[in-house]
């Protein structure tokens, strides 16, 4: 096909997605000898276009070079491009975050397959040497990943066209290519009929954003190879079926040699030479006996060496092929791994880095696998797409579930505003669309089929349904048998529930995830997305995971998601800071709603990772003084790789250590001595017992000692009798306006103007920059927003920044000094609320808060009290339940112990400014300047709720960005009876659970000690 016959008619044809387009294949890699195969070393047969490119960037088509591949055309004062990399993070167009709509929504009223005008265009240009050793032989290119629709010309002329930006295109550069200099020149559009099926929750980029090499093949060639490692019903033998399919040019009398490694190195099987058959393909089945199957748990990897060879035996090509005999399949409605139920601990993960978007490197997957292996999660589900080969790879390598999406969302065209409103859905019913949907199944499965992390093939996301998707499901029945098919749009309409192979649901809550259980269920149940992790969320998870084990059907779910997709930004005074949608004047955008990770978006995990770590262990540890029971969860993998440590803790001080013997098999239990003397705890106290399971050895993922699991319980003993009051003199002083109360070393000042307590001096130095006052508002987090709280809740926003004190009272007694206030507020009539102050002696304040409800008022967001001190006061030690963040319905992560932390770090790095650094369970809090010195929160009876952060809660509600906070001049002390849990069933509406609520109606009482540290 000449270049005149490039159109650009086929951006806007559903029919033709491809031209000159090779056909898909597996991602295997091909070698000269055995040993560069078995190394696994790089490629000679590749040769890498990546690096700077000649760029041109139009904003639409008329205003492209359209003649810019002909040869001649001087490309003089075009700007330079890195590939792979996306044109709008460097320097052109602008990114553009959008949600569910189309990013032209308001801008053009178009349907499918119309294109907006606005469809910039990025015109590329590589000049490249062939390599010498080349010449004369077939070469072709291989584009990894354009997004979203792109033209190849090489030296002048017509190469192909291309759809489907995240899976591979090839082309055959053969009848083009010269020895020596070449030009390559590659046209990509933005939009296409693509872009109408890859509406995902993501950034808008465009352009050449993963690698692009040039590639060569002997004259005898496998172009595919497929190998499925199969294990009998016992799940103990294993059978390898290897096909693969040589080149049209290969001669008859073409043969193969196969033979298969054990994750040792020992050879268990080997084929003798296998013919070329009548089809083009050598197929072989190699009896493997006893295998180590391959697992989550236990990763192991056998090799299959495939040597193809001339008529006359000479070697022309060597192949390694990784295998991990598995068994995935559906058993009386139980998906089952070798056969036992497999539970899904899983999260939803887009490739993204926060400088260069979705074109990500090997260390990028590194730092995510070993993240991932580090937190107990053993599934990943690729949303929304195919993600690159190396991903496939080392979760083959290092053991992860995969759910592999194909890339497929048209949100946008059936639900709007979270309605479902399918007139104009595709792909819907419509045939126009069926060759181009079921491309990019093909696209993947053919690729991706012989990694064994890869268990289930899904068609895509949030697209509806209709005949177009359950045809593509059939595929993936009729191709690949060994795997099973999801896809959750059917929920929407139940005329196509044989799309999925299992009842899949998104953001469904708790109970009704119950209801599908309790009525006659058909099919396994799996949350594909749940836990939206927006923000300060992921509250309430415990209500999903307990589900594992009180119903058989329910098979785990995947977090939505993992990693925040926040891009790098300099702000005015070129400050870099994380950005969201919005930030780059992209409109439409649906602005924040990008940060929904369990990751930031640098790479570091966020406290919400401390509860996912806890709910997904697969080890439940009960310690006691005497014993630990231990539970395992595993399905294959015994106790042999770890250690078991029993450590006491009395008030937050470690008393004992003892490191335990253990053996236990999967899934099996056991009560094993807890190492701890006889007698030890005796003395008056809290005492923490606690039981970690911890790493023996270094693994791929982690180093010894890193904990996996762990487990803890308190018990107290208490003291025969009441500590006396302190003893000491205490001096007052009534004024007109202030009452002082003085003692040794100590002096404090209340107001009967400002209400409260206005002055606190320890050795001389102040305590109190701004006096405490009653709180009932937090910085509104995301779901706080979803649910509309400032609106439904907005009177406590009012009554915590203004109140009337209706009274005070001073009381003097033997060995304190008690002042009283009470106060009320307009905006919630018929509540009060009282604080009394009670000094004693030493200097302690015993700060006694009492709340009265009333009918007819919202619920509390918090109660508490909270005041200002010094910024110089910059540290704290916490005995609590620590060490990250922590909230009502998201503790079970969190263990009692003695923290420390500089208040700079105790908020946590949310996109958007919100409630954060909370801890419950505080026991004691202290908050200390460089030399140690400062004060105390101590809790009387019940433990607290306590906040230190930088910044007021009234500073956060009102930044939308972290740079629009003000600069910090105090420490912000926020001492709590409740605070409101921070909920995740979803970000849009789901409300906190009600035991995690506090009802304005009831009364309130909590106090606690302000005292001078003991640091």
């Amino acid at each position: 096909m000449s270049d005149r016959q490039a159109s650009l008619d086929w951006l806007a044809d559903p029919a033709v997605f491809k031209v000159n387009r090779l056909d898909a294949h597996s991602d295997h890699r091909y070698y000269a000898t055995v040993e560069e195969a078995e190394a696994g070393a790089p490629m000679k047969m590749r040769h890498s276009l990546n690096g700077s490119w000649s760029f041109h960037y139009a904003a639409n088509p008329a205003s492209r070079p359209a003649d810019f591949h002909a040869e001649g055309f001087s490309t003089a004062g075009w700007g330079d491009i890195q590939v792979p990399g996306h044109i709008q993070l460097q320097g052109w167009g602008q990114p553009q975050y959008v949600n569910t709509m189309y990013p032209w929504d308001g801008l053009e009223a178009i349907r499918p397959p119309q294109l907006p005008e606005h469809n910039p265009v990025g015109s590329y240009v590589k000049e490249f040497e062939l390599p010498a050793d080349w010449d004369g032989r077939p070469t072709f290119i291989s584009f990894q990943g354009v997004e979203s629709a792109f033209y190849v010309w090489l030296n002048g002329e017509f190469v192909g066209y291309a759809e489907d930006s995240f899976t591979p295109s090839e082309f055959d550069l053969t009848p083009h290519i010269r020895g020596g200099a070449n030009r390559l020149a590659v046209a990509v559009y933005q939009r296409s009929t693509g872009s109408w099926l890859e509406d995902q929750d993501f950034w808008r980029f465009s352009g050449i954003f993963r690698d692009v090499y040039l590639y060569t093949t002997p004259d005898i060639h496998a172009v595919d190879l497929e190998v499925r490692a199969d294990l009998d019903d016992t799940y103990r033998l294993g059978t390898l079926h290897a096909s693969i399919r040589l080149a049209d040019a290969a001669p008859a009398g073409s043969y193969a040699l196969l033979r298969l490694r054990d994750p040792h190195g020992a050879v268990v099987a080997e084929s003798g030479q296998v013919a070329l058959d009548a089809a083009g393909r050598i197929a072989a089945v190699l009896e493997a006996g006893e295998v180590q199957p391959w697992s989550a748990e236990l990763p192991r990897l056998y090799s299959l060496l495939v040597t193809i060879h001339r008529p006359g035996g000479e070697l022309v090509e060597a192949i390694v092929q990784k295998a991990g005999f598995r068994r995935f399949e559906l058993k009386d409605k139980l998906m089952l791994v070798n056969g036992k139920r497999i539970v899904f601990k899983g999260v939803n993960r887009h490739e993204f880095n926060s400088r260069s978007g979705r074109a990500i490197g090997k260390e990028d997957m590194l730092r995510d696998i070993r993240i991932l292996k580090q937190n107990n999660l053993n599934a990943v589900r690729t949303s929304h797409y195919p993600n690159q080969t190396l991903w496939y790879e080392l979760c083959d390598e290092y053991g992860i579930y995969v759910i592999d999406e194909m890339n497929l969302e048209s949100h946008g065209s059936w639900q709007k505003m979270g309605a479902v409103e399918p007139s104009w859905n595709v792909p819907g019913d419509l045939p126009e669309w069926q060759d181009i949907v079921l491309d990019r199944a093909a696209s993947m499965l053919e690729r991706d089929k012989n990694h064994p992390s890869i268990v289930i093939w899904s068609c895509g996301n949030e697209s509806y349904a209709g005949e177009v998707i359950l045809n593509v499901s059939n595929y993936f029945r009729e191709r690949d048998p060994s795997r099973l098919v999801h896809y959750e749009g059917v929920f929407h309409n139940r005329a196509f529930n044989d799309t999925s192979d299992m009842e899949s649901r998104m953001y469904a809550k708790p109970a009704d995830i119950e209801a599908y259980l309790n009525d006659d269920p058909q099919k396994p149940y799996i949350s594909c997305e749940y836990m939206h992790a927006m923000g300060n969320s992921v509250g309430g998870m415990h209500k999903y995971t307990e589900l594992e084990d009180k119903y058989p059907l329910y098979q785990g779910g995947f977090i939505w998601d993992y990693l925040d997709q926040a891009l790098i930004r300099k702000d005015r005074y070129g400050k870099e800071y994380l950005a969201y949608g919005g930030d780059f004047g992209d409109r439409p955008t649906d602005y924040s709603f990008c940060g929904n990770g369990i990751v930031h978006a640098d790479g570091t995990v966020s406290p919400k990772m401390q509860e996912v770590k806890f709910l997904y262990q697969n080890y439940r540890l009960t310690p006691s003084l005497d014993s630990i029971s231990v539970r395992s969860g595993s399905l294959f993998a015994g106790t042999g790789h770890l250690e078991l440590a029993c450590r006491l803790l009395r008030d937050g001080a470690l008393v004992h250590e003892a490191i335990v013997p253990l053996e236990v098999g999967p899934g099996e239990e056991a009560e094993v001595p807890s190492g701890l003397p006889q007698g030890i705890a005796e003395a008056p106290g809290e005492y923490v017992i606690e039981a970690s399971l911890r790493l023996r050895d270094d693994q791929l993922w982690a180093a010894a000692g890193h904990e996996v699991a762990f487990g803890q319980s308190v018990a107290r003993v208490e003291r025969e009798a009441a500590e006396p009051l302190p003893a000491g003199e205490i001096d007052v002083v009534e004024g007109d306006v202030n009452i002082g109360v003085f003692g040794r070393g100590w002096q404090a000042l209340f107001s009967k103007q400002a209400h409260s307590l206005v002055s606190l001096r320890y050795g001389g130095r102040e305590v109190i920059e701004s006096p405490p006052m009653p709180l009932f508002w937090r910085a509104t987090t995301d779901n706080d927003k979803g649910t509309a709280l400032a609106y439904t809740h907005g009177a406590w926003l009012a009554a915590s920044v203004a109140r009337r004190c209706t009274g005070w009272e001073l009381t003097q007694e033997a060995g304190t000094v008690t002042v009283a206030y009470r106060y009320e507020f307009s905006t919630a009539p018929g509540a009060w609320l009282t604080v009394a102050y009670t000094v004693r002696a030493d200097g302690s304040i015993r700060v006694r808060t009492e709340y009265k409800g009333a009918q007819g008022l919202a619920d509390l967001p918090i109660l508490a009290l909270t005041f200002k001190t010094s910024a110089d006061y910059g540290q704290t030690k916490w005995y609590a339940l620590g060490p990250e963040e922590n909230y009502s319905d998201r503790c079970h992560g969190a263990r009692l112990g003695t923290f420390s932390r500089a208040v700079a770090e105790l908020p946590s790095r949310y996109l958007v400014p919100q409630e954060s650094g909370n801890r419950t369970g505080v026991r004691r809090l202290d908050v200390l300047d460089a030399q140690g010195n400062g004060f105390a929160v101590a809790a009387v009876s019940e433990p607290l709720e306590c906040n230190v952060s930088p910044h007021s809660a009234m500073e956060l509600e009102n930044a939308a960005h972290v740079w629009e906070l003000p600069a910090v001049h105090y420490t912000n002390v926020t001492v709590a009876a409740k605070q409101l849990g921070v909920g995740g069933d979803d970000s849009w509406g789901a409300p906190v659970h009600p035991e995690f609520r506090i009802p304005s109606d009831r009364d309130y009482a909590f106090e606690f000690i302000l005292e001078p540290s003991r640091m």
